[in-house]
């Protein structure tokens, strides 16, 4: 795999730093694993859920954290193979973690275990500044950061 330079990006953007270090480490990142399998939908405009195939696993045994915009999904299988005897052993039962990275102003809102699924709720929360606003536009007699001179009586009377 060709790795990219991005230090052009450092020295010719200015307050884009998150961004090329998030490039920067998404092209030095090791092969990812493919356990669990995972999938990850959009359920609105602002809503996403990250579901994983957790299969035997227990509530307990799974652990979900948010840390510094990162979401990561552990989980950690105890050891039980004292009790039983396997002729085949086809399903993994070894512990695991994912890292998801996380856009800003994403928050995880809910987790549930259910079928062997692990569902993650995301949301985006924009602050009040983030989002759109309307501007009222003003008319040719009220011009921008002009007042309306207020007329004083007797020049009222004169002018009429």
């Amino acid at each position: 795999m060709r790795t990219a330079d991005f230090s052009p990006l450092y020295r010719s953007m200015v307050g884009f730093d998150r961004l090329a270090t998030l490039l920067d480490a998404a092209s030095k990142s090791e092969a990812a694993s493919n356990w669990p399998p995972y999938n990850i939908e959009t359920t609105g405009e602002n809503a996403y859920r990250v579901e994983i195939a957790v299969a035997g696993f227990k509530p307990e045994e799974l652990n979900v954290e948010v840390k510094e915009g990162t979401l990561i999904v552990s989980g950690r299988k105890a050891a039980n193979d004292g009790e039983r005897r396997y002729l085949h052993r086809g399903l993994a039962e070894r512990n695991f973690e994912r890292r998801f990275q996380l856009a800003d102003y994403v928050v995880v809102t809910d987790a549930g275990l259910a079928d062997g699924l692990l569902q993650i709720d995301l949301r985006r929360e924009l602050p009040e500044a983030m989002k759109p606003r309307r501007i009222e536009i003003k008319g040719a007699t009220q011009g921008l950061g002009q007042t309306q001179p207020e007329l004083i009586e007797g020049q009222a009377q004169a002018a009429a």
